[in-house]
This record gives C-alpha cells, structure tokens and sequence, in this order.
C-alpha cells in the first residue's frame, strides 16, 4: 500500500514520508506536491528508494503420467 505521511511543524516545516513505493517514482509521485509546498531543504531516501520492482516473467508448467498397473 502506498502512503504519504506529513507532519507540519508549528514553524512552518513541512517533513514528509513516502511508504510502500519501489525505487525512484516516489519522486514522481510527490513532485507536485513538493512544487505547491516550496523549498525542499533535505532529502533522505529509503531502503525502498534503492529496491527494484520484481518482475515475474517466466511461468512453470508440470505434467504428471501414471501408469495403468
């Protein structure tokens, strides 16, 4: 799940959590906000910035013979 948290300090500092987005489209996803909100001063990246997205892209098949003892 993703999540944006904002804790807005009583002197007008603004700091922001992204959760639950993989790599670098959390940048994406809070530019716009950033923009409305002024200067960013600091950013520090999370484990989940430096993941990458699995992708599955091979599918497994099995098939079983029985004998007719």
């Amino acid at each position: 799940m993703e999540t944006l948290e904002f804790i807005i300090y009583p002197d007008g500092r603004v700091q922001e959590k992204v959760t639950g987005i993989v790599g670098a489209s959390c940048a994406e996803v809070t530019a716009a906000i950033e923009a409305q909100l002024g200067l960013v001063l600091t950013q520090e990246p999370t484990s989940e910035y430096f993941s990458q997205e699995v992708h599955q892209t091979a599918v497994a098949s099995a098939q079983a013979t029985f004998s007719d003892w």
